[in-house]
């Protein structure tokens, strides 16, 4: 034994040597006063008195390490109430649920609701969110001295249950110095899994987030230089001129308008004022695709390069207008909605399994049907009965057996793509109104679905927890994202194609490398499900929306939150960055719709950077 505790003492596992020594002193003595202190093991009651007795110990600290010491209160009370459902005491842990569940309804309000009607242990067995608290364990950060007080707590109270509890369900990551800022707390109690240092480890390795080479940014910017060196080139001319004029002419006041309106029309033929709203963009380091990528069009190319230099440049000072549309009469039933990059068609997923699209410049004009059970068959009747029914101002896509939970047009329009609870994604296309691909491999629900920047490929979420890379031309996913311990609900693309992000009912945001399948980075910071993420045009941000309505700014090459946006006060729905990448928009079950400075937002870091 004494080689056993030195072995221990010289690996640092603090609390299994403690209980090892707590075990050997428990055999060794034989006093009456030991004896009356301790319960049965079958006791209930040793669950109640332990963590009561630890709550008051965490409450009763110094306010200084105090709320250190109660990030370890959730992890102590969850474990209880399992352990006493799974050791059929139904009555007293549902006692023990509702005497201590206040202390943690702030934070964690969605799992508690999750809990509340475990009665049996076949219910903890059946329930994905009691298998993941019984499979990984919470990693809590403390400082040391915060640290050393709790290990004299369990070894002089010879909480032995607590102990227990403490020792096989939480890592913690002990750190020199003061106490962590009690803003800190979304951060410091997180369900990452078994390995200490795995988000560490994971966030440690390097992540090329710029844009592609050779793309329609990098051209635009190469024709932007191209046109500033003909301005200049030009202004050296007319310069000479007016200098000759002046000499020869005594100078003329018609010279300085003249010139003016001269670069007035040179900015709008070269479109210089694109310049400075691509300046972020420009900055970005390029970087080379991991994937195969699609050729681009000539005529999409010119087309999208025009748009580059008629948008207008919007920030904090030049705010975007808005438009609200309505969708009448749905009756509960619309699930999701989307729009197409030009603005042109909007698509709606509804409870009923149907995809509706609407033309906007078409509004009024009869409606087309397209009826398709995957192998785009169905009965002549069911066609006549679609289109019998009146004039709709939408193009009808039906195929889905279940409930329809996002929906997604390609970069160009072209293309649509529907997730459904029938656990497949239909591809349809746009221009012929018909089905085209039904996909299969998910094995639950896919909440979410998203076109890749350059079209071709797409990635999916699912209550599989799984998120899955598809290319059209392939019925089969390409790569499967695996380590999220809960539902994956929404998934996000990286500008540059290379990485796609993730956001879950685990309250972390994964980014995946597409080429390797492999996880390398975990945000960890929301205190409830992730419901929304988006990329920076620039590629090097993104944010993520949650439940609770928090909003927060990461940065991708160092996997830090640049800073948490507080404004709403119920779920974020979506998130999207202007194309500049100067604003970030937000829409949340709150009724409002928030605009977001992001240059404010990430100052901070920039000032580090230099």
């Amino acid at each position: 034994e004494r080689k056993v505790q030195q072995y221990l003492h010289r690996k640092g596992f603090r609390l299994t040597e403690l209980a090892l020594q707590e075990e050997r002193n428990r055999l060794s003595t034989t006093s009456l006063s030991d004896v009356s202190l301790s319960r049965p093991d079958n006791d209930p009651a040793r669950y109640y008195d332990g963590y009561n007795k630890l709550r008051s110990w965490a409450y009763n600290s110094l306010d200084q390490y105090k709320h250190e010491l109660l990030r370890v209160l959730y992890p102590a009370f969850i474990h209880c109430f399992m352990d006493l459902v799974s050791e059929g005491h139904t009555l007293e842990a549902r006692a023990f649920f509702l005497k201590f569940r206040e202390d943690h309804e702030l934070m964690h309000s969605r799992d508690l609701q999750k809990l509340e009607g475990t009665l049996s242990p076949l219910h903890l067995e059946e329930m994905d969110l009691a298998r993941s608290l019984r499979e990984n364990k919470f990693r809590i950060k403390l400082c040391e001295y915060s640290y050393e007080l709790l290990l004299q707590y369990l070894q002089k109270t010879q909480a032995l249950v607590m102990l227990g509890i403490i020792n096989e369900r939480i890592i913690f990551e002990v750190s020199a110095g003061q106490p962590s800022l009690i803003s800190d707390d979304a951060d410091v109690v997180a369900l990452v899994g078994t390995s200490k240092d795995l988000a560490k480890q994971i966030n440690q390795k390097e992540v090329h987030w710029g844009l592609l080479e050779d793309s329609v940014e990098e051209r635009m910017e190469k024709a932007l230089s191209d046109s500033d060196r003909a301005e200049a080139e030009s202004k050296d001319a007319d310069a000479e001129d007016n200098n000759k004029k002046k000499s020869s002419e005594g100078g003329k006041q018609g010279g300085p308008l003249n010139k003016k309106l001269k670069k007035d029309k040179l900015v709008g033929a070269t479109g210089k004022n694109t310049k400075s709203e691509t300046s972020m963009i420009s900055a970005a380091p390029r970087v080379k695709p991991e994937l195969t990528l699609p050729a681009t069009p000539v005529e999409v190319e010119q087309s999208i390069l025009e748009d580059l230099r008629n948008r207008a440049q919007l920030n904090n000072l030049a705010l975007p207008s808005v438009s609200f549309y309505t969708f009448l009469n749905t009756h509960n039933g619309l699930n999701c909605s989307s729009i197409s990059n030009d603005g042109s068609m909007v698509v709606g997923g509804f409870s009923d399994s149907s995809v509706k699209v609407w033309d906007m410049a078409k509004i009024g004009q009869p409606a087309k049907t397209s009826n398709s059970q995957g192998e785009n068959g169905s009965s002549q009747d069911e066609r006549l009965s679609s289109t019998s029914e009146g004039k709709r101002p939408y193009t009808l896509f039906q195929g889905h057996s279940g409930p329809v939970y996002s929906a997604a047009f390609s970069p160009f329009g072209d293309f649509l793509l529907s997730s459904s609870s029938d656990s497949t994604i239909r591809l349809w296309s746009t221009k012929l109104n018909a089905n085209l691909v039904c996909y299969k491999g998910h094995n639950y629900p896919v909440w979410d679905v998203q076109f890749s920047p350059v079209g071709h490929y797409f990635a999916s979420a699912s209550h599989d927890r799984t998120a899955r890379i598809w290319s059209m031309d392939k019925i089969q996913p390409l790569r499967i994202m695996a380590g999220h311990l809960a539902d994956v609900d929404c998934v996000q693309w990286h500008v540059n194609c290379n990485y796609i992000a993730t956001g879950s009912s685990d309250k972390t945001v994964r980014l995946w490398d597409v080429q390797t399948g492999e996880c390398i980075r975990m945000f960890i910071g929301h205190r409830s499900m992730v419901l929304s993420l988006a990329m920076s045009p620039d590629g090097r941000y993104m944010a993520s929306g949650d439940e609770d309505g928090t909003i927060m700014m990461w940065d991708l090459s160092t996997g830090r939150c640049v800073s948490p946006l507080a404004g709403h006060n119920s779920c974020v729905w979506s998130l999207a960055f202007s194309c500049e990448g100067a604003l970030l928009a937000s829409g949340s079950a709150d009724c409002t719709v928030k605009l977001w400075d992001v240059a404010s937002s990430t100052k901070a870091l920039k000032m580090d950077d230099t």
